[in-house]
This record gives C-alpha cells, structure tokens and sequence, in this order.
C-alpha cells in the first residue's frame, strides 16, 4: 500500500455496522517513479556502462611476476659443541630482519635504485591510451613511489616470514626484470646487515686487541732503547758474571791470607815472601772493592756509569712491562679471534623459495572483479540515496 492510498483510507469515516474498509486502489505510475528509474540509470548503469567499456576495450594488459623470499639466520656450532653432540647448525627466519625487508622494498631508496638500473618511468608509462592504469610522468619521485605501491603488492605472513611479491607491468618480460631486480636489492641489503652485524660484533675486541698491540710496541721500543743506552743485553746475566767474579776474588782473598799467616808463622820478619804475600792481598781487596762498588748505590767507578742496581731494576721493570704487555695482547688476539669466530658463525641471508616467474598471459586488470564491485558499490550508493529521499519526503 502506498501512501496516497494510505491518506485516502484514513480522511474516509467507517462504515455503519462494523464493516471491512473497501480494497486499496491499485497503484499508479508517479514522477518520482519515473525520478528513481532515471536516477538508476545514471547513478547506476551509465557509469559502470563507461567502467566496462573502458576496462574491455582502453585498460591495457598487465602482466604479473611472482616471487617469494624469506631472511633465514643461520647458525654453525664450534667444533666443541659438535664433540658435544649438538647439531652443527640452528637455521630460522629473523622477523626483525624480515621486518626491515619488507620496509625496504617499500622504500624510496629502493625505487630510486631500480629506476636507475631499469628506467621504471619509461616501463610504466609506455601506454598511451591508458591514462587509469598507466604511469604519468611528473618528475616527482614521490608519485612514482606512490605508482610503485600500486604495482609491487607486498604479502607479508609475520608467523612464517614469508615475504611474497606480486610485480605488475605492461610485459611480461619487464616484470620478471623488476622482480629480479628486488631480489639483487634485498639481497645487497641483507648481505649489508651481516656485515654491520659482524663488524659491530667485533668492534670492541678489535679496539682491545690494538690497543693492547700499542702497548706491546711501547714496552718492546723502550727495552730496545734501554739496551742501546747501556750496551747490555741482559744485565742480570751481567751481574751474575760480575758476581761470579767477585766470588772468585774472595776464594782467592781467603787463600791469599792463609798463605800469609802461614809464613808469618814459620818464616821471619824480613822474609821477602811475606812482603809479596801482602802485597798480593792488597791488590785483592782492591779488585773486590772495585767489584762491589758496581753494585752500591754510589755509581760505577768511571764518571758517568751507573751502578748494576740501577741497571737491573730498570731492566726488570721494562720486562715487566713488557711481559705484561705480551700477555695482555695474546689475550686480546683470542678475544678477537673468538669474536670474529662468533660472528662467522651467526650469518643471514635471503633464502628465495619461488624464483621470479615470466607470465605468460595477461591476468590483470581483474576486468571481471573491477567490474563486479563498481556495480556494487554503484547500486549501495543509489540505493543509500532513495532510502534518503523517501525518508525526508516522509516527514514533510
């Protein structure tokens, strides 16, 4: 019923007796009829008339390259983790790596570079007489990276790490060109983060390991140095020698004075052996006085000449010194060494599972699915519009 029909009913008094109230008229054509069908039409059927024209006979071919990739880290185990039974290498996805990769292939950076290897501008826009679906250059790359997110579509799983790409362009050829083309990218990318990996792995122990070879080139020149001063080797074997000297002196002292003892016992005053004997034993202590002064505080015996004392110490602190220096840098090379072992061992790389395809046919535009939903979203539009008309004529 509708609502003439309805405001006829309710202006007529009922009938006497109670009885039924007669049939509805039957409806009849009105402007506002003639007004939706019209709307139909041009809201409706017009512009998807238009839409499917152009899709079947304007919309060039897209072609569409398909690749899928994955970051995998690997790990290889020491030789002592092998002796220990462990398997010799842990693999997974790195979803942080992964993270950044798919952020990549989006990138500016990254667009920029394989227009400069490919001329994606040229490749994108070569047909004329689709001014939809084609590129048009503005020399902004901005617009281009906006087109790119059109034709690279990115499917990205988070729980495997899968990474897929679906690569359009207007030959086949030339898709699978950009498809291999982002793969060489992210492939640079990911061999770029192994190495800032291992260099930041490493950084400190090789700041250690140089710092510990400066001190053992100080400690080593400043011994050299000390030797070329004091024409001495090693002056604690020259001390030994001296030492020996001057035990063999004192052997030589005490037999000596023996000697002299024994003729003064048995030989007179005037006994020219006795003289000798004496003299012999002054030369003695002389030479042992000589000897010790070399190791007193005092100096040596000529101007200028320091004493062993001096000697020794400074050569025991210098080997010190360089000992200590020697030690500190064989534990900053096995530092080092097992750092940059430890970096070796923890890689990632881009493990491609489906290689880039050539299509063979044209599958895009989805000229069937465009079609199908601008229909739809035409009719809700229409639809939504009518419910609105008839709801504001209701109120007046």
């Amino acid at each position: 019923m509708n609502t003439d029909a309805a405001r006829s009913l309710a202006q007529k008094p009922p009938k006497a007796g109670g009885g039924a109230p007669p049939p509805a008229r039957p409806a009849q054509r009105r402007k506002r009829h003639v007004g939706v069908a019209l709307s139909f039409l041009i809201m409706v059927m017009a512009p998807l008339i238009v839409t499917i024209w152009y899709l079947f006979t304007a919309a060039a071919d897209q072609y569409a390259s398909r690749v899928g990739f994955s970051v995998r880290s690997e790990e290889i185990e020491s030789a002592q983790d092998l002796l220990g039974g462990i398997s010799s290498s842990l693999s997974g996805s790195s979803s942080k790596d992964t993270d950044i990769l798919y952020a990549f292939i989006q990138s500016q950076d990254l667009v920029q570079g394989i227009d400069q290897e490919l001329d994606l501008v040229e490749i994108w826009s070569r047909p004329e007489g689709d001014p939809v679906f084609a590129y048009r250059p503005t020399g902004d790359i901005e617009d281009l990276v906006a087109y790119w997110q059109r034709m690279v579509r990115v499917f990205y799983d988070s729980n495997t790490g899968l990474i897929e790409l679906r690569v359009h362009a207007f030959r086949p050829e030339e898709a699978q060109r950009i498809a291999e083309e982002i793969v060489q990218e992210s492939t640079v990318m990911i061999n770029d983060l192994s190495a800032i990996a291992r260099a930041d792995a490493t950084a400190y122990a090789r700041e250690e390991l140089d710092t510990a070879l400066e001190r053992l080139k100080t400690a080593r020149e400043a011994l050299t140095r000390f030797r070329s001063e004091t024409r001495l080797v090693d002056p604690t074997a020259n001390v030994a020698g001296q030492q020996g000297l001057l035990n063999s002196l004192e052997t030589q002292l005490a037999s000596a004075q023996i000697e002299l003892n024994l003729l003064r016992d048995t030989a007179r005053e005037s006994d020219p052996r006795i003289d000798q004997a004496e003299r012999r034993i002054a030369v003695i202590e002389d030479l042992i006085d000589r000897e010790r002064q070399k190791f007193s505080a005092s100096g040596g015996t000529r101007p200028g000449e320091r004493d062993y004392s001096s000697l020794v110490g400074e050569y025991e602190r210098l080997s010190v010194d360089l000992q200590y220096a020697e030690e500190s840098y064989i534990a900053a090379q096995n530092a080092y060494d097992t750092a940059r072992a430890e970096a070796q061992r923890k890689s990632r790389y881009l493990a491609v599972y489906a290689n880039p395809t050539l299509p063979q046919s044209a599958r895009y535009p989805q000229r069937e699915v465009i079609s199908g939903v601008v229909a739809m979203f035409l009719f809700l539009f229409w639809a939504s519009a009518v419910m609105v008309y008839y709801s504001l004529r209701d109120r007046r």
